[in-house]
């Protein structure tokens, strides 16, 4: 009885949290689309979330539908069932398709945006990000190399394609440690979150929440604490989007606050909201 309440409420969580974060993608493109301008904001996030999803869509799909990285996982875990589920592959694919039509907003001519000089804070990708991004594909396709150089047979001991998936995490895991990091540096030098939607960070707080809190009940009804240490990107990802959640929630509520922006920025939020309820009910 206690197990069938539990896996209630693990999917009752899991499917909350997906729609929040899901509906966490619409505010900023729209926002964008309804001021005819990226201005406010970074290309640095779009360009490092899709490499990020990218990265955790591939791994959820592996750990979903791959027999051969099912079974490395439980032989390195005592039998058990990797803690990935169908709501974090759905998830990652539908961040992906978002964050990469937000990232087209920064250069395609289609979306009819003004244009930004190349000198304007937040128009071209940094070097740092961009050393993000190349590192990220040269990390994994080393650890591809060596699983093909030493084709081990135990995957227990040895190197196996597992630990090309858990590579592929350790990207999104790292990706989600620096990418709020420019826009919280472009909100502190403008003294304004202006053009940054607070809406996304709203449900991406709630997400980050009920994320991490199906990871601890998968944990718990398996019996295997590892379930946490076996889907660390999944723990990171929630536990690091509520630290900077609650940086942007502070810089917009308590720092930035400006009287007069208050009244546009409340119909702001009211606009996105209402638009992207009704997108979703479109879905």
């Amino acid at each position: 009885m206690a197990a069938s309440f539990l896996k209630l409420v693990s999917a009752l969580f899991g499917w909350v949290y997906t729609f929040c974060w899901s509906l966490s993608f619409y505010p900023q493109p729209i926002l964008n689309f309804r001021r005819r301008s990226t201005s406010g904001t970074t290309i640095d996030f779009p360009s490092i979330n899709t490499i990020g999803f990218l990265a955790y869509f591939t791994y959820t799909t592996a750990f979903l539908y791959s027999p051969e990285i099912r079974q490395q996982y439980a032989q390195r875990n005592h039998g058990h069932v990797a803690t990935v589920q169908f709501n974090d592959f759905a998830f990652a694919g539908h961040a992906l398709v978002i964050s990469t039509i937000t990232l087209s907003q920064f250069f395609l001519p289609i979306w009819g945006f003004e244009k930004r000089g190349r000198r304007d804070p937040g128009a071209r990708i940094s070097r740092g990000i961009m050393g993000v991004i190349v590192g990220s594909f040269v990390g994994v396709a080393t650890v591809a190399i060596i699983v093909i150089a030493r084709h081990d047979e135990d995957a227990r001991t040895g190197w196996a394609w597992i630990d090309v998936m858990y590579a592929t995490s350790y990207v999104k895991l790292f990706i989600t440690l620096v990418k709020y990091m420019p826009q919280v540096l472009i909100n502190y030098r403008n003294r304004s979150t202006k053009g940054w939607s607070i809406a996304q960070i709203l449900l991406d707080f709630v997400g980050g929440v009920l994320s991490v809190l199906q990871l601890a009940i998968d944990s718990y009804e398996e019996g295997d604490w590892s379930g946490i240490t076996g889907n660390p990107v999944k723990l990171a990802l929630g536990n690091v989007s509520i630290f900077f959640d609650i940086i942007f929630i502070i810089q917009h509520y308590c720092l930035y606050n400006k009287p007069k922006d208050k009244e546009l920025e409340e119909r702001e939020e009211d606009a996105l909201l209402s638009d992207s309820m009704s997108e979703q009910r479109t879905m």
